[in-house]
C-alpha cells in the first residue's frame, strides 16, 4: 500500500518559516513528479511547487522566491522550505507523487500563519 506522510505543519507568525516533509514508501527516484499542493478553505487545490522528470522545478507565482522544494532520494523524502510566510499561505498542504503506476496524495498537513 502506498503511503505518503507529511509533517512539519503548524502555526507560524507572518514573516516566519516552516519546513514541510513528505516521507513515502514510493521510490521517488523514478517518479515523474514529486510536489506540493495546497488548499485553503473554500478554494480549490493548487500547485505550490513540483519537480518533474529531469529535475525541472516549477513554483507558483505566489511562492516564487520564498519557497524551495527539494528531495532526498536516500530517504524517499520531499521537502518544502517555506520562508517569509504570510497569512495568504494558510492552507492544508498536500504532498503528491506521480509515477508510472499512478498518482498519489498524502493526507495533508495544516499550515496556519498569523498576521
Amino acid at each position: 500500500q502506498v503511503r505518503l506522510v507529511e509533517s512539519g505543519g503548524g502555526l507560524a507568525q507572518a514573516g516566519g518559516s516552516l519546513r514541510l516533509s513528505c516521507t513515502t514508501n514510493v521510490n521517488i527516484f523514478g517518479a515523474n513528479l514529486v510536489g506540493w499542493y495546497r488548499q485553503a478553505p473554500g478554494k480549490q487545490r493548487d500547485m505550490v511547487a513540483h519537480i518533474t522528470t529531469g529535475g525541472r522545478t516549477t513554483y507558483a507565482d505566489s511562492v516564487e522566491g520564498r519557497f524551495t522544494i527539494s528531495r532526498d532520494y536516500a530517504n524517499n523524502t520531499v521537502y518544502l522550505q517555506m520562508n517569509a510566510l504570510s497569512a495568504e499561505d494558510t492552507a492544508v498542504y498536500y504532498c503528491r507523487v506521480v509515477n508510472t503506476w499512478g498518482g498519489y496524495w498524502g493526507q495533508g498537513t495544516q499550515v496556519t500563519v498569523s498576521s
